[in-house]
């Protein structure tokens, strides 16, 4: 198996060689070895002087570009330069022959297709490394996307992550720097990932959760899933009649209110992120269109494609919600403290020259236009402090920022002179008061006291089995066990509510 993997290696870097993708591991910095094995790959193929990374991806195949995607929510151990060039890892894979994605439908389906649908159009109209998309009519006459996984993805991916992982084992050995950026975690989040994306009915739950978040956002939709034609390999979704916002020369020529919608899609994505902690991670130009303004509705964006989902509990929320707060109000002692609190900086180090070195970042662009600050610059030095305060690298805050930026972005295409931090501030205020101020202080006081009382109960039971009285007569084996109680306001829980409530006005006081 390990000549397996290293021809595999060996085939990959030749090809990844010819696009002048290897030339990083050429840097005097990284040991001989290294460089030698870049530089013998190199040799004959007339690689550029400037890597194109997104190319060489794209020759060694889908899986790779799958995994460029996945590079690309990384630029703390690629770099910036690297990351955004693998942006460019979007929807731009040749589409694979109709006759075999029919013969995948027919197969999906039970019956040839015709039987479901009334039309589809043999051209694709996006073709990405695990799947593509066609448009069609369902026999009802309902407009929609068919996606449809590529023939053969799932056994190509399954080779290719086995031997990431192989390589990621035995770079995480080699300690130091490769220990910190924990290469085998970001291949477990790729493996994650392709689990999700290759089984289409995760999709489309995905998809079936996040209407549900953004029901309190009208302007941002999600398209309505048809359950009965999607599977493990097809997804049918409703057809958006939009205009996708990687076709700047159309957005340009619409009239309608750009700072409206800009803030649209800030609100959107915070309360996906933020609010419900079930977000969107993959927000860029190809998968969010604009809905012209008709039938009474102002422009409204629409998303597809909900393959990267990212996940956030409660307390992580909570984390996030004061450290963007604090940034946005330049509060750098509380957003040193919440690190610290969380576990994201090692406690042998100090936190107020952890606060020092956010002020040195934070301060150059409090107040300034999104399009005035420097990315680059901004992300450099962010990722110099988690090097020089040991922070261990946090997988899910790594999706958030790679979809925060993305956004950024996105948001700057809508509306040139957009603020992000202007537009961020007031959902992030009202978000924080509600969640971290006096009444939700006491809200979840009191739920942690009552579900502590109601434990009480079965702690004793079972500190009694464990210790029986001498003498007394053994519990009668035939006595069914008590059944669980659901909570509900009977006498007795008003009671504990009622003590529960003492003991937080106590601790309050």
């Amino acid at each position: 198996m390990i000549i397996i993997h290293l021809w595999r290696m060996l085939v990959w870097g030749r090809r990844l060689a010819r696009h002048g993708a290897l030339r990083p591991f050429e840097a005097a910095r990284l040991p001989f070895v290294v460089r030698l094995i870049a530089w013998v790959a190199r040799l004959g193929t007339g690689a550029p002087l400037k890597p194109d990374f997104a190319g060489g991806l794209t020759a060694v195949g889908p899986a790779a570009i799958k995994f460029g995607q996945a590079l690309a929510t990384r630029p703390d151990l690629i770099g910036h330069e690297a990351a955004v060039d693998l942006m460019r890892l979007q929807d731009k894979v040749p589409p694979v022959p109709f006759a075999e994605i029919e013969a995948s439908l027919n197969d999906a389906l039970g019956v040839p297709w015709q039987t479901k649908f009334e039309t589809i159009e043999p051209e694709a109209v996006g073709a990405a490394s695990m799947a593509q998309v066609h448009r069609g009519v369902t026999a009802e006459g309902r407009k929609v996307a068919i996606k449809v996984l590529r023939p053969r993805i799932e056994a190509e991916l399954a080779r290719a992550i086995s031997t990431y992982e192989w390589g990621a084992r035995h770079l995480e050995t080699l300690g130091g720097e490769f220990a910190r950026l924990r290469p085998r975690a970001v291949i477990a989040t790729f493996k994650g990932w392709t689990e999700t994306e290759l089984d289409l009915r995760r999709e489309a739950a995905s998809a079936s959760e996040l209407a549900e978040t953004l029901m309190g956002t009208p302007d941002f939709v999600v398209p309505g899933i048809d359950w009965a034609l999607s599977s493990r390999r097809v997804l049918v979704i409703d057809w958006i009649e939009g205009i996708k916002l990687s076709d700047t020369a159309a957005i340009e020529a619409l009239e309608f209110d750009r700072r409206k919608l800009a803030r649209v899609l800030v609100d959107g994505f915070l309360s996906q992120s933020i609010g419900q902690g079930f977000f969107h991670a993959d927000l860029h130009q190809g998968n969010l269109f604009l809905i012209p303004p008709r039938d009474g509705h102002e422009a409204r964006l629409a998303v597809i494609d909900f393959g990267i989902m990212g996940r956030m509990n409660r307390r992580a929320r909570m984390y996030l919600a004061e450290i963007l707060f604090g940034l946005i109000t330049g509060n750098y002692k509380r957003v040193a403290e919440i690190h610290f609190e969380a576990g994201y900086v090692p406690p042998h180090h100090n936190v107020g020259a952890f606060a020092t070195a956010l002020r040195a970042v934070g301060e150059p662009i409090r107040g300034q236009r999104a399009s005035d600050i420097a990315i680059t610059d901004l992300l450099e030095g962010l990722f110099a402090i988690t090097r020089s305060f040991d922070m261990p690298v946090q997988p899910h805050l790594l999706l958030l920022q790679k979809t925060m930026v993305m956004v950024e972005g996105v948001a700057l295409t809508i509306d040139p002179s957009v603020n992000m931090w202007e537009l961020a501030e007031p959902y992030v205020r009202d978000w924080v008061r509600d969640e971290l101020g006096p009444d939700a202080i006491i809200a979840d006081k009191i739920a942690q006291t009552v579900h502590a009382l109601n434990q009480l109960p079965r702690i004793f039971r079972q500190w009694v089995d464990a210790n029986p009285i001498p003498g007394a007569a053994p519990p009668q084996a035939s006595l069914p066990p008590l059944p669980e109680r659901r909570p509900g306001w009977s006498t007795p829980w008003l009671l504990l509510a009622a003590a529960a409530g003492a003991g937080a006005v106590h601790w309050l006081g």
